[in-house]
């Protein structure tokens, strides 16, 4: 089985191919509930043969589970047949299992705490951990993680810890990348506005925006994606069905960014169901497309918990989705007027 790929150049030296079907390895991590070794074994094998060649991970999922778990699968596959990232921004401590952190969040994992650490030692030791936890002694691509309001809980926090990036961990990325260690680095944040200040003023080679262009949210047209597109800069999309909605569709108790959907984004997704349905297509599948459409975008890394979640992302992977879709969603007012729609960056 093939996947659709997509082509990384942004310096001229070969860069690097993406499936347009990732795999975001958070779920590896037992996240919101234990999967077992070999389940999550039979999750990465399902992906191999489907034919997915990008894996995302981090420390934090599973505080260090899931860079384990993928060292055990990967351990026999040729390098240079696989894309590979994971993140910088945290180190852990160790702990008991009673005060290690992620409880409710991460189950039977590791007794860890989380320090926030984006200076250039931090970035460095961060590097070293995860290429012993992976058993590899590359990186294709490395991530600054959380640097948004979400995680640090206020603009002020947040831009102290920009600032800690940018005085300390970026020489560490540039470093890497220049020694080859890493092929390229940027930054994975559930905002754009944050991944805009960077690319502002860095030279930063690709973001991984988790949630923030899709189906439901577009607002990244108006400043970020465009100027990504016009840097060379590539776009990965996380989070491409919003924590879940647009995948199961507007049921009850159905979540939004991680809480259960407000009556108005219900309302919403029923509306987008209706229109996918009058074209024979599922919305998930609308919803896995509608990133690709966008030139800047390389790969689009939905989770998968189990082998069927797994499937349902590739039979997204593979749909085609009629233009006159789109069009209706636009006439709906359901999609922005100005959302690309071609199949080829």
């Amino acid at each position: 089985m093939t996947l659709k790929t997509r082509h990384w150049d942004r310096h001229g030296t070969g860069g690097l191919t993406l499936t347009e079907l990732g795999f975001g390895a958070a779920p590896l991590g037992n996240l919101y509930r234990a999967i077992s070794e070999d389940d999550a074994q039979a999750i990465l094998t399902r992906a191999w043969q489907a034919g997915i060649r990008y894996f995302d991970t981090a420390p934090l999922y599973g505080l260090g589970l899931s860079e384990t778990r993928l060292n055990t699968f990967l351990r026999d596959k040729p390098r240079d047949e696989y894309v590979l990232s994971t993140k910088i921004g945290r180190l852990f401590r160790i702990a008991t299992p009673e005060t290690r952190d992620g409880h409710g969040k991460w189950f039977d994992v590791p007794s860890r705490t989380e320090v926030y650490d984006y200076s250039h030692d931090g970035v460095m030791r961060s590097v070293e951990f995860s290429l012993e936890r992976l058993g590899l002694d590359r990186i294709d691509i490395l991530y600054a993680h959380d640097l948004d309001v979400f995680n640090h809980g206020s603009q002020a926090a947040l831009d102290a810890r920009l600032a800690e990036l940018m005085g300390g961990g970026y020489k560490a990325l540039l470093r890497l990348r220049d020694e080859g260690v890493i092929a390229a680095f940027g930054a994975g944040l559930n905002e754009w506005q944050p991944c805009q200040w960077l690319a502002e003023r860095g030279d930063f080679d690709l973001f991984l925006l988790a949630g923030r262009y899709t189906l439901l949210e577009q607002e990244a047209l108006d400043s970020f994606l465009p100027l990504a597109h016009r840097r060379g800069i590539g776009i990965v999309i996380g989070g491409p069905y919003n924590s879940g909605i647009l995948a199961t569709g507007p049921k009850p108790g159905a979540f939004y960014n991680y809480d259960p959907a407000p009556q108005d984004v219900l309302d919403r997704v029923a509306r987008i169901e209706t229109v996918c349905a009058a074209h024979g297509m599922r919305m998930v599948d609308a919803a896995f497309r509608f990133p690709l459409g966008h030139p800047a975008v390389l790969s689009v890394i939905p989770g998968g918990q189990g082998v069927a979640e797994m499937d349902s992302n590739i039979a997204a992977a593979q749909a085609t989705i009629p233009p006159a879709l789109w069009a209706d969603l636009k006439a709906e007012g359901l999609m922005r007027e100005d959302a690309p729609t071609g199949e080829t960056p």
